[in-house]
Parts: C-alpha cells; structure tokens; sequence
C-alpha cells in the first residue's frame, strides 16, 4: 500500500450491495487515503463501510443524506480534498468494474505530469454489453467533436486522475455535473481550459448479478441525459471555436525545414 500527502482515491457508492466492500478494500490495499461517499444508500452499506473504516486510518467514509447523483458525490470529496492540502483524486466506481490493482500506476502518471488529466481508456472483455460499448462509440465521436480533438480516447470510463482545483472550479461554475453526465462533461470542460488528456489501458468487468454486480444505468433516461449534456457541449464548443482553433495552432509543430 502506498500513502500519499497530494493525491487520494475517491470512490461515489449508491446501493452497490456488498460488492463496495470488495472494492473498497482493493482501493485501500493498494493507496491511501481512500475516501468512499455514500451517496445516499438506503441498502445498509454505509454502516458496513463506517465499520471497516474504524479499523483503518487511510480510510474515510462520508454519508450524504440523500441521492444527490454521481458527481455531487464527487464534488462533494473534491472540496473536502482541496481544503484538506490534496490537489490530485482518482475517481473509481464502487461497483467492482475499475482495476484497483492500477491505482499505483495512474497516481504515477499523474505526479510525473500533475498539470494533465489521467484518463481510463477501458479494454473490455467478453461481460460488457454490446449495446453499452457501441452506445458509448457515438458518445465518444461527440466528445472529439467538442473538444476539436484533444485525444480523449474514451469520454465516460470513469477511472482516472483529476487535478482537483481546476475541476473543483469548473463543477461549481455551472448547475450541471452532478449525474450521470459527470463523467464525460468534465473532461471535455477540463480539456477546454487546457488540460492535458494522458490515455492509460485499463481493463473494465462487468459483473454478472449473481457476482454481486448492480447497475443504476437506464437507458431511456441516461440517454435522454447524455443527449441534453452533448447539445450544451456543442453550444459551449461553438462560443469557443474561435479560441480553441487558435489554440489548436499555436500547440502544432513547426514544418521542418527544408533540407538543402
């Protein structure tokens, strides 16, 4: 286990069912601190987590009082975290699908280059849903589009290093983030304000139900979520295009010169 001063694990649970204590002693066998937020369980978990929490001081466990979504529950830790001195999180999901054993790896990454985003770019095996990895293809061709290619390999894998204070700073900017959108709106907001994607393998499982995996995605609403997320992206691309192509340029390297 390896305990750092800068950067922590976050890690949102909503009635994941036993599976999160699996997950979180994964997270806390490789890195301290580990911070788990309940977001609202109604499912017994958070005692269950308090009571592992007693017997490790890395761990930390907050409980909000109701769902409040995904990255409420994020930004939730993202400002307790800055407060508290740390300026790096890797976000993981609490329902077994992440590769705890990578967390090393990523925090890494991210202290060889703080200024960049360390982004998951997820390797599926035979459990994933077809319906769900060519879903998030189009998700994907979007979030090159908005960002006029900033190399974002996959926009909604939610295993990666954020720098705190600049999500922290675009979260509470703007009323959205906070659900099932977080995932993808924050990288493409975060790469607006120029910070750097760093894509890193990594591989995604989905657990069957009788694994212990649960998933709260719904399809018809989660869409309808994402379809309203992409058409404020588009709108906030639009109002930047002209700043982000004279970005573009000012970052492509010279011509060579002739030779001769």
């Amino acid at each position: 286990m390896i305990a750092s001063r800068s950067h922590l694990v976050v890690v949102p649970s909503y009635n994941t069912g036993a599976v999160v204590y699996a997950t979180v002693r994964a997270a806390c066998a490789a890195w301290s601190p580990v911070w788990v937020v309940v977001d609202g369980s109604d499912d017994g978990t958070a005692d269950g987590l308090r009571a592992l929490a007693e017997g490790d001081a890395g761990l930390r466990v907050d409980v909000l009082p109701a769902n409040a979504g995904k990255g409420a529950a994020v930004l939730h830790a993202l400002q307790a975290a800055r407060a508290a001195g740390f300026t790096h999180a890797l976000t993981m999901d609490a329902d077994g699908q992440h590769p705890a054993d990578l967390i090393p790896r990523f925090m890494r990454d991210s202290m060889a280059e703080p200024g960049a985003m360390i982004l998951g770019r997820p390797v599926f095996d035979a459990s994933a849903p077809l319906l769900r990895v060519r879903g998030r293809r189009i998700s994907n061709a979007w979030t090159d589009l908005e960002t006029l290619g900033a190399g974002i390999a996959d926009s909604l894998y939610g295993f990666r290093v954020y720098p705190i204070g600049p999500l922290v700073d675009v979260m509470q900017g703007q009323r959205w983030m906070r659900r099932f959108d977080f995932d993808t709106e924050a990288v493409v907001r975060l790469a607006w304000r120029g910070v750097r994607p760093v894509n890193v393998a990594a591989p995604v499982k989905y657990l069957r139900p009788e694994e212990g995996g649960v998933s709260h995605f719904r399809y018809g609403r989660d869409n309808v979520l994402l379809t309203w997320m992409h058409l404020r992206l588009v709108l906030g691309f639009l109002l930047r295009l002209p700043w982000l192509v004279l970005r573009r340029l000012a970052r492509r390297p010279p011509f060579d010169a002739p030779k001769g």
